[in-house]
């Protein structure tokens, strides 16, 4: 008899998200499962046709070979079990638990686990404006747990192994029947493990894991932006009992640059130009953030606030050979401590100002409009 569409099975779409697949699986196990239709021997085959779907759908790769080859991806290593249990139900509901709640309580079945994932850790770093240009290779100190020399992190003395937890029985995990449920319990004895150490390592008192300073290079990319994360995988915390690293995850802070202002790729300066130059016109070198000079055109009659822009002189843009523009911002600097002589020179450069030619066009219009809003109050 063929075997039916395991997309049909589980009544979805072949372009189901994974939500939508646990979701109808969870349902129609609930519906379906043995313990609730003991009388009903097509449920117990609907049961495991589900559960044989499930096994291949919630798996990426079980997933793509079964949507390419379909039935026959599996055919050569036998079909997938129900739920990797042989097709036994022996589980009870346990198993509708676990696959409903487990991800939140982090109990999943499936055997004791004495190898322990460690945990992620955290670092912040603080980078320079001209580091993040150009790129950098840094050293940094993560005080962070590492395995046990003494014990090479089985956390056992003198060269033993943990044994087979002797009340669960290696399963990290036991059974309680109460009225109508099957509950399962992770075993106090080994805390889930399904080992028990007899003789703990005096180094690590049995964890495996002692906590040490560890010096790590870190390659900063030129572009990087504030807030960017970099993840090396397994420099995190080791794992319990010679259980498999966490992640380090360094968080990057662009720390502020005394001159440029940063927008994404782009870089924005402030450069003071003497008023003699913003009115007769010349030319002013700013800084660029690569250490060099760009000489930069000021057209007569420049104003505060004008702004002129410098094509490829901003930021790396990271993973690529291009650069953001910077862009300069005119701030005209009034002269202070003048001579008798300069003073004279401002005082007949002010008297002979022609009225039909002001030259300073934006303080008449301005002192214009304030005269016509109060002409119109006293109306």
């Amino acid at each position: 008899m063929a075997k039916r569409d395991y997309y049909e099975a589980l009544g979805v779409s072949r372009g189901a998200e994974d939500g939508d697949i646990k979701k109808s699986y969870r349902k129609l196990a609930m519906k379906y499962h043995p313990d609730r239709n003991q009388d009903d021997k097509g449920a117990e085959q609907k049961f495991k046709e589900l559960s044989e779907a499930y096994e291949v759908l919630k798996d990426p790769e079980k997933r793509a070979a079964y949507d390419r080859f379909g039935h026959a991806a599996f055919e050569s290593g036998g079909a997938p079990g129900a739920g990797g249990q042989g097709g036994g139900f022996g589980g009870g509901f346990a198993d509708i638990f676990d696959e409903m709640f487990g991800d939140f309580t982090g109990a999943r079945r499936g055997g004791g686990q004495s190898r322990t994932r460690g945990s992620d850790l955290r670092y912040n770093l603080d980078v320079d404006m001209r580091d993040a240009f150009n790129g950098k290779q840094v050293k940094i100190r993560v005080p962070s747990a590492v395995n046990c020399d003494a014990c090479s992190g089985s956390g056992a003395e003198g060269g033993s192994r943990p044994v087979t937890c002797p009340t669960c029985q290696g399963a990290g995990r036991v059974r309680a029947s109460q009225g109508f449920f099957t509950v399962e319990r992770t075993c106090h004895a080994c805390q889930g493990a399904g080992q028990v150490i007899e003789n703990p390592c005096k180094t690590c008192s049995g964890q495996g894991r002692v906590t040490k300073e560890k010096t790590l290079s870190v390659n900063i990319p030129a572009g990087v932006e504030d807030g960017t994360r970099i993840r090396l995988a397994s420099e995190g915390e080791a794992g319990l009992r010679d259980g498999p690293a966490g992640d380090l995850y360094i968080f990057i802070s662009i720390a502020a640059h005394d001159f440029f202002q940063r927008d994404g790729a782009n870089l924005h300066v402030q450069v003071p130009v003497e008023m003699a130059t913003a009115t007769l016109g010349g030319s002013i070198d700013v800084p660029t953030i690569d250490g060099k000079l760009a000489r930069v055109t000021v057209p007569a009659g420049t104003q505060s606030d004008n702004q002129f822009r410098l094509k490829g002189k901003g930021m790396s843009v990271m993973r690529s050979s291009s650069r953001g523009d910077m862009f300069v911002h005119v701030r005209v600097e009034t002269p202070i401590n003048l001579t008798k002589e300069q003073k004279e020179q401002m005082e007949k450069f002010a008297a002979a100002g022609s009225a039909k030619k002001p030259n300073s066009p934006e303080t008449k219009r301005f002192f214009a409009k304030v005269k016509e809003m109060w002409d119109d109050v006293k109306d």
